[in-house]
This record gives structure tokens, sequence and C-alpha cells, in this order.
């Protein structure tokens, strides 16, 4: 049997451990999984675009086991009822192919992407970080600001959108649970006095969420809304002043922020970073950005994360997924049809 988390699994599984404990022990997986970076089999996701969004898959493989995500990106869906992405993914045995945990991955592609955004700024934000702006206040927001405060401290928070109700919705979410929060009129009043900026926008067209003369010395970008030909988010002048890392550059040349820039552009791979292959923050005044476009090896790792933390609980459940009659070569005796119907 496939074990199966679903989407209730997964709300009871996060309401149980807390959202911000269960992204600081995934942040620990994907370091985990990065620093053996050359024992996955890497390409660019495959890909569908259509005007109104894409639909995406991604694989990878340690050799042992296999994983792929179902993903979408339509950011016109809220404005039909709909959520921007959607995802669910899987892990097999490669032994014999069988897939082994089947689950949601709208919440674990939330989750993932926060810890991934932490983790970076972990080691390419300035130690002594405190205030993180968010320029977009949709759905990755919340989870960015409990990944940032888990793994960096980050209590304060600067925040604007273009929707209000989305401003509002954050607040109501977020100060509660503790942290100081500022709404902005503007990106410029949302990024004055920010250590850690994060760009987390839907629109699927070449904006410029962010200007270089608004990132101030010493700051890291987290850039995460950029993730698909012709979709971006930072202005190109700023790339070209700061230190950019990506997860896997093929794949971010063609869907990141450097899409703006020559093939050639010099960037560093995060697990670069967390080996010590290359540096991480190299002085003060370094601006740093994270152009990140969401790579198979994370969903890898919260796959992982996520089995591990349910496996033997009433969180998962066993569904009869794989046909696997008595008989390996006689499939058709699952549907004989002098058997008796039930």
């Amino acid at each position: 049997m496939t074990q199966l988390l679903d989407v209730t699994g997964a709300a009871r599984w996060i309401r149980r451990d807390g959202a911000e404990r269960i992204l600081t022990r995934m942040a620990q997986y994907l370091e985990a999984d990065y620093r053996r970076w050359e024992s996955f089999e890497k390409i660019p996701r495959i890909a569908s675009h259509t005007p109104l969004g894409v639909i995406e898959l991604m694989p990878t493989s340690d050799g042992e086991t296999y994983s792929f995500k179902y993903v979408n990106g339509h950011p016109s869906n809220p404005a039909r009822g709909f959520q921007t992405v959607t995802a669910f993914g899987a892990l097999a045995d490669v032994d014999n192919g069988y897939p082994v945990f089947l689950a949601e991955m709208t919440l674990l592609t939330a989750l993932r992407t926060a810890a991934l955004s932490a983790l970076a700024a972990r080691y390419l934000a300035r130690p002594d970080s405190r205030v993180l702006a968010l320029v977009g206040a949709g759905s990755q927001s919340e989870f960015q600001a409990l990944a940032m405060r888990g793994l960096l401290g980050i209590e304060e928070l600067r925040v604007v959108d273009v929707d209000p109700a989305a401003m509002a919705k954050l607040r109501r979410n977020l100060e509660p649970l503790g942290f100081r929060i500022h709404d902005a009129g503007t990106v410029d009043e949302a990024v004055d006095g920010a250590d850690v900026i994060t760009t987390c926008t839907a629109d699927k067209t070449r904006a410029t969420v962010l200007r270089a003369d608004q990132v101030r010395p010493g700051v890291h970008v987290n850039a995460i809304g950029g993730d698909c030909p012709g979709k971006t988010e930072l202005e190109a002048a700023l790339l070209e002043r700061a230190r950019v890392v990506v997860e896997f550059t093929p794949q971010t040349r063609i869907e990141g922020e450097i899409q703006q820039l020559a093939p050639d552009f010099p960037v560093t791979e995060l697990w670069e970073v967390l080996t010590g292959a290359a540096p991480g923050r190299r002085d003060a005044e370094e601006i740093t950005v994270l152009d990140s476009v969401g790579f198979a090896i994370s969903d890898f790792s919260a796959l992982r994360c996520a089995r591990d933390a349910t496996a033997g609980t009433d969180l998962e459940a066993s569904v009869d997924l794989v046909a696997d009659p008595d008989d390996p070569k006689d499939l058709f005796s699952l549907v004989d049809v002098l058997a008796p119907v039930p």
C-alpha cells in the first residue's frame, strides 16, 4: 500500500507540530540534501505554458529514492476563486519502482519555499538582520515570516501589497503570533530600514517590483516571485550590483530574474555556499540576491520531511494505488471475467 498525506492530514500535521517548528526542521532536510548535490539527477522542470499560466513536472532521484512534483502557476486564479499554485507529489522506491508516499504539495510547497528562503538567508544575510520587508502579502507571506523568525530571529515585518485585503489578512494571521507589523503604502516605505527583502508577487509579466536604488548596501534580497519565462520582479541593474545565488543554473537562466541578463552572467549555486565550496556573505556591505525559482531537490526534501514526520500516525492513510496480483505475470487475475462481481 502507498501512504497518503492529503490536505487534511497535512493541515493537522502543521497544527500538531507548529509551522515554525516544521519550517526549521525542513530547512535541516534541505541543507542535508543540497550538501549531497552531486548525488542527484538534475534537469530543468518540464513546463507546459499557456496564456493563463503554467503546469510543470519536477522530477529528481538520488539513486535510491525517486520523487516528482506536479505544480501549476496561474496568476489570475484568485480572481476566479482558485489558488494561484496547487501541487501534489510522490516518493518512489528506485529498487522496484513502486510509489511509497503520495502527498498534497500545495501546503508543502509553501513550507519548502519558505524554508529554503530562510536557509539561504542564514548564509547570505547579515547576522544582525532583524527586519524583513515583504513585497507581496499573498499565500507565501506568512510562511516566509515564520521561517525567517525560526532561522534568523526576525520578528519585525514591513509589508506592502497592491491589495489592502491581503495586508489585512497577513496582520490578522501573524500579529497574534508575536510579530511587529508595519503596513507600508509604497515599496520605498516597506524596504526602508529592512535587512532582508522578500519579493513574492504573482503577475506573469516582466515587472520591476524592486529597483536597484531602493536597496541599500548590506541587504539580502530573497526574490521568489519570478519563476517562469517572461516573469521577473527585480530591475536588471539590481542584479548587476549584487552577488546572485541560484538553485540550479540551467533552470534559473530560463525562469529566474537572471533571464534578463547575458547567458554568461556569473552566479553561485546554493549547494556551493552550503558545502563551503563558495563563501556565504563576504562582507557587511555586499548586496546578495537569492534568485529562487524552486527546484526538484527542494521538493524531494519536503516530501522526505513530511513522510518521516507523519509515518505511523493517523495523519496518513493507505491508498491502494498499485495493482499487485499474487502472480506478477497475471495482471488479468484482478479483473477475471469469470469471477463473481461483489
